[in-house]
């Protein structure tokens, strides 16, 4: 299985700190954002990740080279300018394959074993989804007792920006950039997305003042 991490923002939120920097470059715990992405893929048995980037895309793209040092192979999905998710994937295409794909958000940290995502069997997509945030606390979607996403109900929950997808999901998309969250809901309708409640840690890194609580929280774990 394959693996694409979202990193083609402009981190807009994260100013000042992305001026100069991409944020999936960002340190936190010693090391950038990203690499507790590839960490976790590569513990998790993933071998190849696909990364997509826009702003500051060298910067990235020179950062990681081609992954070996973490066991995997890295290629570049470049967007001249950022395609919003669905776009991405589908701007990816090519590389991704047919085949049920990891995507994560690179502006998120979580704890999660993604070895223990289920297969896809019928459904376009499984969401990994968390309590919410105090920054979201209407949440985003509601998980019923058979484990099916749904855009009503409650109680509501908030997508974790972790999901295994068929490609197929964005087949067909009615302009090159254009985001995710619509076909979720119209999978959701058809009955095919599946989901979880990771009860474990998780961080949406949004913000300066986050990335900070963050960086504190792990180091003071590592030391």
């Amino acid at each position: 299985m394959k693996a694409m991490i979202l990193a083609a923002g402009l981190g807009k939120r994260m100013r000042p700190l992305t001026d100069h920097c991409p944020k999936p470059l960002l340190p936190v715990a010693g090391k950038p954002l990203i690499v507790h992405h590839l960490e976790r893929l590569a513990a998790s048995g993933i071998e190849e990740v696909i990364i997509n980037v826009s702003y500051r895309a060298d910067q990235i793209i020179e950062a990681l080279g081609d992954g070996r040092q973490w066991g995997l192979k890295i290629a570049f999905s470049r967007e001249e300018a950022p395609l919003e998710t669905a776009g991405g994937i589908s701007h990816a295409r090519p590389l991704l394959g047919d085949s049920p794909f990891v995507l994560i958000n690179g502006d998120i940290w979580c704890d999660l074993d993604l070895s223990t995502l289920p297969a896809l069997g019928d459904n376009l997509a499984h969401l990994v989804l968390v309590d919410n945030p105090p920054q979201h606390a209407t949440g985003d979607f509601h998980l019923d007792s058979e484990n099916r996403v749904q855009d009503s109900g409650g109680p509501r929950l908030t997508y974790a920006g972790i999901a295994l997808l068929d490609p197929r999901l964005v087949d067909g998309l009615p302009e090159p950039c254009y985001p995710l969250a619509p076909l979720l809901r119209q999978a959701m309708a058809e009955g095919r997305v599946s989901g979880q409640h990771h009860h474990g840690q998780w961080v949406d890194v949004g913000t300066p003042e986050r990335l900070r609580e963050l960086d504190l929280q792990l180091s003071t774990t590592r030391s």
